[in-house]
């Protein structure tokens, strides 16, 4: 069977009104106006988050296995969302096509593009009542937490697909390669055990990592499986359904996250390549999945090596803080650590070669700081992403 991913130039069905780090709720709704105008997609609200903001879910097919995703469920993570966007569109356009058909024959895809309205707006990780929804599976404290449990009651989904978003520090265990992409099989309980669903679960992402290692040989992660019951991804795993978590990471200077908006885009098609086939006898060994590097918590944005500070030799590490401002995303550079860099990595590596750095005092040295740019043997060197 050709790959969903296949069938047409990915240009084509990129949804190019989503651009940048910056999702908000209203360029959401732009965007499912224009999505509903097509036959083949069902997009109803299934409720409203804590400042009355509409939160809507995207049907598309009618086969026996039901899919559910949801994304931004933290309100800064909006690279999945974007990607999901992107495969409705692939779907629309390409409605008729074999590959098409075969899914939306055995498959039925429940999609919540953003969980949270609230929190996407002000871009923060949290709702509006400061609360992490992804550790408010078993309190049901928020209601949209309430929402999306409603859902999965609702439609017993047979696999869900918990998208999110990570930060710039990860990178794949023992390579000195960021983590663009990285995947967990939750645990459903504290003996980590691997049951008939997260088996399951580990099939799909090992299908995924083989398709993804021709473009990311080394660049795809999988995160720790401790257990914990109140995130919703552990919480729907010991319910016995398959559940997936997506994280779209970072490389490079692609802190607009288009790069791996792709990679996401093509990894929900691998998935639904893989569930949609008509050969159930076809399957990955989960010896694959336990093949994938651990994510580990080893770079910063930029790594300032060698600088002459009051005669005496610095490393210095920038790590970006992330503020919105007019509708889009700044990335405030600041200092997060000084010196034992060396089992740490950078998208940026300045080497200063011994330059003397104006600082006037040590004292200036202060982890959380602000630094736009260094002045070098008097050459200015900006920090900032423009």
């Amino acid at each position: 069977m050709m790959s969903l991913f296949n069938l047409s130039g990915y240009d084509a069905v990129k949804f190019h009104l989503l651009q940048g780090r910056y999702v908000s709720s209203e360029m959401l709704n732009d965007v499912l106006l224009e999505l509903n105008k097509s036959a083949y997609v069902e997009i109803n609200e299934i409720g409203k988050s804590v400042e009355k903001k509409s939160i809507s879910n995207i049907k598309i097919g009618f086969g026996p296995i039901k899919l559910l995703f949801w994304s931004q469920m933290h309100g800064n993570e909006s690279t999945t969302t974007k990607a999901v966007i992107d495969l409705v569109n692939l779907l629309i356009k390409n409605y008729d096509s074999d590959s098409v058909t075969n899914l939306t024959n055995r498959c039925t895809l429940h999609i919540i593009p953003m969980l949270n309205p609230d929190g996407a707006d002000a871009y923060t990780r949290v709702n509006a009542n400061s609360v992490d929804l992804n550790r408010d599976a078993q309190n049901l404290s928020q209601p949209e937490s309430k929402i999306l449990r409603n859902v999965f009651n609702e439609i017993k989904p047979d696999y869900c697909f918990n998208l999110h978003g990570q930060r710039t520090i990860f990178g794949t265990e023992y390579s000195g390669n960021s983590a663009v992409a990285s995947f967990l099989a939750p645990s459903q309980d504290n003996k980590l055990s691997i049951t008939r669903n997260r088996a399951e679960a580990m099939r799909v992402i090992a299908y995924i990592n083989l398709k993804l290692k021709k473009d990311l040989p080394n660049n795809v992660g999988v995160y720790d499986d401790a257990f914990n019951i109140n995130c919703v991804g552990d919480t729907f795993q010991s319910l016995g359904i398959p559940t997936i978590l997506f994280e779209a990471g970072h490389i490079g200077s692609d802190y607009n996250r288009e790069e791996s908006r792709l990679y996401m885009f093509k990894a929900l098609c691998f998935s639904l390549d893989y569930i949609s086939r008509s050969d159930l006898s076809y399957e990955t060994d989960i010896s694959e999945y336990h093949k994938i590097p651990q994510n580990k918590k080893c770079f910063f944005d930029i790594i300032l090596s060698n600088a002459d500070i009051n005669g005496k030799n610095y490393n210095l590490a920038i790590q970006y803080k992330e503020v919105l401002k007019d509708n889009s995303i700044e990335f405030q550079p600041q200092l997060e650590k000084i010196n034992h860099l060396e089992d740490y990595y950078a998208h940026k590596n300045i080497n200063l070669k011994n330059k003397i750095i104006d600082f006037p005092s040590e004292d200036d040295l202060k982890i959380g700081s602000d630094i736009d740019f260094v002045i070098a043997n008097n050459e200015k060197i900006s920090l900032k992403i423009y």
